[in-house]
């Protein structure tokens, strides 16, 4: 499915739209019939078998109305649900192609508002604005004809109101386009602060941060409320002016409609009926203001939608990425998260294929970005990776992912069952597999004891279990994927004395596969037999070599392993 057909309308949608102009043309039909009752009773032709006649006509109307409208209305829910679902699809399918980098915490709240508010905004334009619209547009037609038979002056005094939309909504859409935006922006902000804070609720109320103490929250939604303010500050004041100018119809028709009537031109019936009239036909356009007003601003989450569709996607290749070996070298690769702020610069090292390899540095020192360039969640800014000889720069970034299992300090699953978690490393693997998998990342004993076994759903994220069982069985996913490459970043990372030995021998099981592992570790005890060891520091590799050769150059490593020595004697 492309992108820019995905707001492509269905055939129930445009069934629906018909319907609503046949529901109105009928809804339309009873002032004719209302009219024809008021001139028989004041005639005194009225009689039982008339009456009877015209209620018979009423209830048939009625009953050929509900029959429309509740088609028409099923009609139009399942055809505007049926786009907004395409949206949904198209939308998922699009942020799969984004490159990470956009994945920022603002970007992220907008993301999930477009998603979910304005994915909804766009199905209600579908639903019910443009139905709502369309029929009280036919209405108007209908009144409006129906005076321009009975008295020509009234039904120009009317179309003349009826005209005031124009400059009503050209104010209204400045308003819209102003406020509206700002305000989209705003609800962006809000819902990316709000997904932190929810993230963060355990760290906040430790903290004493939670409720109104959190500043960040509450300054966003302070701002929220301020600006929906001034939207409707500056747009109730046009709508109210275009109210009371609209309103004002039904005097002015009933005074013009007096001298006729006063003089013979018109009948009393007629006039009764112009007296009703404006205030139908006021209510027609004041309902039709307010509609074009919401849906112009509904429009606008069309436009964030839209702008999504069109955000610059990951380049695309036709290069072939089959490595025969699997060592990795980074070529005086720099890379910066923001513009100006560098996190890695002109870094060169190499990794030996089929060899442990583990970084260790500083916080911030770019452990964690080396992990995710090589798993290509990123591209540097300059020089080049090379897995087994092979750039990566101009290989997608699927392909490389598919040699590669990731070990990460932040384990997401899925809320489904311990078995179905795993299998997303492996989609054909089999329950004996899985199982398999599970022995040697030494989590399958803690999965028996639960009440269904591997069937026993984990949680949203996981939070049925414990950190290191969740850290488990991320190990078992990456056992299971059986990638030539393995990266591990601080695995064992805020777990107890208990979980981090369960996770460390799950870690073993992973060491003794034949690959290529690169290994962050906070724990030097961990990595002091890795084959090589690379100690970063502003952002370059300023030592690198074994445990007992940087220990024999007394440099910064030195300085670490002593500091690490003095603490756990």
């Amino acid at each position: 499915m492309r992108d820019m057909n995905l707001f492509h309308k269905n055939p129930r949608f445009y069934l629906a739209l018909l319907l609503t102009v046949l529901e109105g043309l009928l809804s339309g039909s009873n002032y004719i019939v209302l009219y024809a009752v008021l001139k028989m009773l004041y005639d005194g032709s009225a009689d039982i078998r008339s009456i009877t006649r015209i209620s018979c006509l009423v209830g048939v109307i009625f009953l050929i109305r509900l029959a429309i409208y509740s088609t028409g209305y099923t009609q139009s829910q399942i055809g505007g649900a049926e786009v907004s679902k395409n949206i949904r699809l198209g939308l998922g399918d699009k942020l799969r192609r984004v490159p990470l980098s956009s994945f920022t915490e603002k970007q992220e709240g907008q993301y999930i508002n477009i998603m979910t508010a304005d994915v909804n905004s766009y199905e209600q334009i579908l639903t019910h604005k443009l139905a709502s619209l369309v029929k009280n547009g036919v209405l108007s037609v209908i009144v409006l004809a129906l005076i321009c038979v009975l008295y020509f002056p009234a039904a120009i005094l009317l179309l003349f109101s009826l005209l005031l939309l124009i400059p009503e909504m050209l104010l209204s859409f400045r308003i819209v386009e102003k406020y509206g935006k700002e305000k989209n922006s705003v609800t962006a902000e809000a819902v990316g602060q709000i997904v932190e804070y929810i993230d963060g609720i355990r760290t906040f109320r430790s903290y004493g941060m939670g409720g109104v103490k959190n500043r960040n929250t509450t300054d966003v939604l302070r701002k929220f409320s301020t600006v929906s303010y001034q939207y409707e500050a500056h747009g109730i004041p046009v709508n109210f002016a275009f109210n009371i100018v609209n309103w004002l119809t039904v005097p002015l028709v009933m005074w013009i409609g007096f001298i006729p009537w006063q003089s013979g031109d018109i009948s009393a019936v007629t006039f009764l009926f112009l007296c009703m009239m404006p205030m139908v036909f006021a209510r027609l356009t004041a309902a039709i203001s307010v509609d074009l007003f919401s849906y112009r601003n509904l429009l606008l989450s069309k436009t964030n939608i839209q702008n999504v569709l069109e955000e610059k996607e990951e380049a695309k290749s036709q290069a072939v990425f089959s490595p025969k070996e699997h060592d990795i070298s980074f070529h005086d690769v720099s890379f910066s998260y923001v513009q100006g702020e560098v996190v890695l610069k002109e870094m060169n090292f190499s990794i030996p294929d089929c060899k442990l390899t583990a970084i260790v540095g500083d916080s911030g020192s770019g452990k964690s970005t080396i992990l995710n360039l090589i798993a290509k969640y990123y591209d540097p800014d300059s020089g080049e990776i090379a897995i087994g000889g092979q750039s990566i720069r101009n290989v997608n970034a699927e392909d490389v992912l598919d040699s590669i299992s990731m070990v990460d300090q932040d384990t997401f699953l899925f809320n489904d069952t311990v078995r179905e978690n795993i299998r997303h490393a492996k989609p054909s693997a089999t329950d004996e597999e899985i199982e398999t998998a599970c022995q040697k990342a030494n989590c399958d004993p803690f999965i028996r004891k639960m009440e269904k076994g591997y069937d026993t759903s984990v949680g949203e994220n996981g939070n049925l279990l414990s950190g290191g069982e969740r850290q488990r069985l991320s190990i078992a996913r990456a056992i299971l994927k059986h990638s030539p490459i393995l990266l591990l970043d601080e695995a064992t990372a805020s777990l107890d004395i208990e979980n981090e030995f369960a996770v460390k021998q799950a870690i073993v099981s992973l060491l003794q596969e034949n690959k290529t592992v690169v290994m962050i570790a906070h724990t030097l005890s961990i990595i002091k037999n890795a084959d090589q060891i690379l100690v970063l520091s502003g952002g370059k590799v300023v030592e690198s070599g074994t445990h007992e050769k940087l220990l024999a150059l007394g440099g910064k490593y030195t300085a670490m392993w002593n500091a690490e020595q003095s603490i756990t004697a």
